[in-house]
């Protein structure tokens, strides 16, 4: 499975449209352990096409700060499963957290 995580200075990037990068997280889910990444760089701003992008890197999960809520709703059309509201982390532990089901999530941190 793959973990998807916008990325600014090797951290979670707060506001998930203005990322500069994506950390892809490859993890097993039988043994909840990472078994590799890949950091790829954001491609331009454009709307509708991070859903598709990420959906042809066979992402499974993205962890960001905040998105709106269209841009949720284009990823679920995706099975994309999207969680928000979570804490700058660097993406590996994040990731952890997930597995080990401790990643708290908050608020949705973007307004539209």
């Amino acid at each position: 499975m793959k973990v998807a995580i916008p990325v600014r200075e090797e951290k979670l990037c707060i506001h998930f449209g203005h990322c500069d990068q994506f950390v892809l997280v490859e993890v097993n889910t039988e043994d909840k352990s990472i078994i590799g990444e890949e950091i790829i760089d954001a491609p331009p701003h454009e709307p509708g096409l991070l859903p598709r992008w990420l959906n042809e890197k066979n992402v499974a999960i993205i962890i960001a700060g905040g998105m709106g809520s269209r841009a949720q709703q284009l990823f679920q059309d995706k099975n994309i499963e999207v969680i928000v509201g979570a804490p700058v982390e660097t993406p590996q532990n994040l990731v952890k957290s997930l597995l080990d089901k401790t990643l708290v999530s908050g608020a949705n941190t973007c307004d539209h």
